[in-house]
Formats: C-alpha cells, sequence, structure tokens
C-alpha cells in the first residue's frame, strides 16, 4: 500500500468493447490517490465496437509515457493494432515503467504481439484463446491469469474480477470487498450460459455468429421466408 499517487492509464481505440475499459475503472478508481487517464491514438471521441457509444480520450499515446497501472482492454478493433508498430512500441514502453500491466478480453493479443506474454501463461475471451500461442503464450482457460506483474482477463466482465484483485494489492482486501459492496457485484446470473462449459450447443453456435459479426436473425428470417 502507497501514499503516493497511483498513475493509471486506459487505453481506448475504435472497435474497443466499452466494458472492458469502463468496468475495470469503476473498480480502480478505489485506489487511493488514484489519476486515471483515458489515452487514445489520438484526442478525442473514440467509437467502441458497437459503433453507437463514444468514449473520450483526453489524452494521445504521444503525451503519456508511463503509468503505474495500464489497462488494454479488448474488441473487434484489437486486430488491427497488432500490425501497429507505433502502438507495440508504446505498449512496450508504458509497460517497463508499471507495477502492473494488464488486459481484458482480446487485449491479451496485443501484449503478446508487443512482445510481453512470451514464455508466459494468459488467457483471453474464450474465441481467440487460439491466438495466444501465436505470440508464444500459454493460453489457460481462467478467469483472471498472473504472470509476474502481468494479469490478463478473460472475456469482457472478467475485467471487474481482474481489478478486484489489483485493488487489494494496491489498498487491502478490505478496501477491495468495500468497493465489491459498492458496485453490488454479487453475480446472480439469470442464465447458466457464461461459459463453454455450461451453455447449450445452440447458445455456443450463435455466441460464435455474433463474435463473427453476424446478425443470427437473417439466417432465422431466411429460413422463415423458404418454409
Amino acid at each position: 500500500m502507497s501514499s503516493k499517487n497511483c498513475e493509471i492509464v486506459v487505453f481506448l481505440y475504435p472497435g474497443m468493447t466499452a466494458l472492458d475499459a469502463i468496468g475495470p475503472y469503476e473498480v480502480l478508481r478505489g485506489i487511493p490517490h488514484a489519476s486515471i487517464r483515458f489515452v487514445g491514438l489520438e484526442r478525442g471521441p473514440v467509437t467502441v465496437d458497437s459503433q453507437v457509444l463514444r468514449l473520450h480520450a483526453d489524452f494521445s499515446i504521444q503525451e503519456v509515457t508511463s503509468a503505474d497501472i495500464l489497462v488494454i482492454p479488448g474488441g473487434s478493433g484489437t486486430e488491427e493494432l497488432l500490425h501497429q508498430p507505433e502502438i507495440l512500441e508504446w505498449v512496450r514502453t508504458i509497460h517497463a515503467t508499471t507495477r502492473w500491466t494488464t488486459s481484458v478480453c482480446t487485449g491479451s493479443l496485443l501484449l503478446g504481439a508487443a512482445g510481453l506474454l512470451a514464455g508466459q501463461e494468459a488467457t483471453s475471451h474464450w474465441g481467440y484463446l487460439d491466438k495466444l500461442p501465436v505470440f508464444q503464450a500459454q493460453p489457460l482457460s481462467q478467469r483472471i491469469v498472473r504472470a509476474g506483474k502481468i494479469f490478463t482477463a478473460a472475456g469482457v466482465s472478467a475485467g471487474i474480477d481482474m481489478a478486484l484483485v489489483l485493488l487489494a494489492l494496491e489498498a487491502g482486501e478490505t478496501v477491495a470487498q468495500a468497493m465489491q459492496l459498492v458496485i453490488e457485484y454479487a453475480p446472480e446470473p439469470p442464465f447458466e450460459s457464461g461459459s463453454l462449459e455450461t451453455a447449450p450447443e445452440e447458445v455456443i453456435a450463435l455466441a460464435k455468429l455474433l463474435l463473427a459479426g453476424k446478425n443470427p436473425t437473417e439466417k432465422q428470417e431466411s429460413a422463415a421466408v423458404s418454409g
């Protein structure tokens, strides 16, 4: 636990998933003396993967070169970033200064592309775990994986779990538990379909269509017309 300011950087980019960033933000702001900066490729609004919601980057990557905690969200826009040397170099530069480097969902692929996961265990969204070995990482089907100062979280909502673990490390378990109570994080999902192990086959098939950016209703409507 430290009385010094804790500089937290949340990376924003087009096509990211909003909850990957906002979930950890809601938890990590509970760190005493936390200063949170939303950093984008450039300053300004960032359109997330829904193409409806926009988040705002208050700083550009040229303006921010260090952090105590780095949060890399995932989303459909991750793929494009994997081939941008400027972004990968920025991730490496920030990582060199952090106490904790973290990712949510496919954000781990960006860490991998930056060379930070080679020889390490890591996780990602279940639909993308098979991509991690490309970066010499060992994929684990777990909600949170820690490898030294790197934390990777599975899909979307797992970022909240990861952030609570980080909050406990930074401010103690009592503070983390208090924040969990503040955000009333006590999941009681209405369906047992939150993992590949519990979801029915037809639900898994539909989820894969959604991940591929396809509209499942189109297939259903076509079948209805032909019937």
